[in-house]
C-alpha cells in the first residue's frame, strides 16, 4: 500500500501565498503582511511562516529586506507558468465536456432522425436559422447553438437526453461568451461558419430520416469542434508565452 506524503505546514502556507501573489492580491512591489500577522492569518508558528517565506524567496517571488519586510518582486516566468497552466486546464475541461457530448449526442442524432415529429423537426430548423441570423449580425450564437442541440435531443422523445444537456448547461457550448472556457480566439467568423456548415449536414440527415448519416454528421461535428478548440487555445497559449518571454528578455531602460 502506497503512503502519500502529507505536505508540511510551511508548504501549505507557501502554496497559499503563492496563489495570492499570482492572482494579484499582492502586486509587484507590495509588502506582505508582517510575520506576526501571518501567524494569525494562517494559524501557524513564526518558524513555519519563516520557512514559507524562504520557499517563496527561493522561487524568486519575494525579496526579504531586513528591517523593512518581505516584498513581492517581478517574476515573468512564474506568471507565464501560472497562466499557461490555467489555459491547459481550460482546454482539458472543455475537451472532456465535448467527449461526454459525443457519447450522448451521436446516438441522439440518429434517434432524432428516426423519431422526430414534424413539429420537432421544425424547432430544430428554427434553432438552425436563428444561429444563421445571429452569425450574419455578428451577435453571440451560443444560445442558438445550444438550442439546436437541445431540440435534437428532444426529438429523440427520450427525456433523459435533454436532462443531460440541461445539466451541462453553459458548459455545453465552449465557444459561447457565457461559457467558463470562453475565448475570443474561438469566436471568429470562420470558426462559427464552420460550425454552421456542420449543423447543416446534421439537419439535412435528420430531415432525410437517415439515422446513420445523422450519427456520422454529429460525430464529425463534435470531433472537429474538439480539435478546433484545442488548437486555437493552444495557439493562444503559445503566442502569450512567446510575447511575454520576449518582453521579459528586454533590458530595462
Amino acid at each position: 500500500m502506497r503512503v502519500e506524503r502529507r505536505p508540511k505546514l510551511f508548504e501549505n502556507v507557501a502554496q497559499q501565498l503563492r496563489a495570492q501573489i499570482l492572482a494579484g492580491d499582492y502586486p509587484v512591489g507590495e509588502k506582505l503582511p508582517t510575520e506576526t500577522r501571518m501567524t494569525e492569518l494562517f494559524g501557524v508558528s513564526r518558524t513555519v511562516v519563516r520557512e514559507a517565506v524562504a520557499a517563496l524567496a527561493a522561487d524568486s517571488m519575494v525579496e526579504v529586506r531586513h528591517g523593512a519586510g518581505v516584498f513581492v518582486i517581478d517574476n515573468p516566468t512564474l506568471k507565464i507558468s501560472a497562466i499557461t497552466a490555467d489555459m491547459g486546464n481550460r482546454i482539458s475541461r472543455a475537451v472532456n465536456v465535448l467527449e461526454v457530448r459525443m457519447g450522448i449526442e451521436i446516438e441522439s442524432a440518429g434517434l432524432a432522425a428516426q423519431r422526430r415529429s414534424p413539429s420537432q423537426e421544425a424547432r430544430i430548423q428554427e434553432a438552425f436559422f436563428e444561429f444563421e441570423a445571429l452569425l450574419k449580425q455578428g451577435e453571440p450564437t451560443g444560445k442558438a447553438d445550444f438550442a439546436f442541440h437541445r431540440e435534437i435531443a428532444a426529438a429523440t422523445n427520450n427525456e433523459f437526453y435533454v436532462e443531460i444537456l440541461d445539466a451541462l448547461g453553459d458548459r455545453t457550448i465552449p465557444c459561447d461568451r457565457s461559457s467558463p472556457w470562453y475565448s475570443v480566439e474561438v469566436l471568429s467568423p470562420d470558426y462559427l461558419g464552420g460550425l454552421q456548415r456542420e449543423h447543416l449536414r446534421i439537419l439535412q440527415a435528420i430531415s432525410a430520416g437517415d439515422a446513420d448519416a445523422a450519427r456520422d454528421a454529429m460525430r464529425a461535428h463534435l470531433v472537429a469542434a474538439k480539435e478546433r478548440y484545442r488548437q486555437r487555445l493552444s495557439g493562444q497559449q503559445a503566442d502569450y508565452s512567446q510575447n511575454h518571454m520576449e518582453a521579459a528578455a528586454k533590458p530595462a531602460l
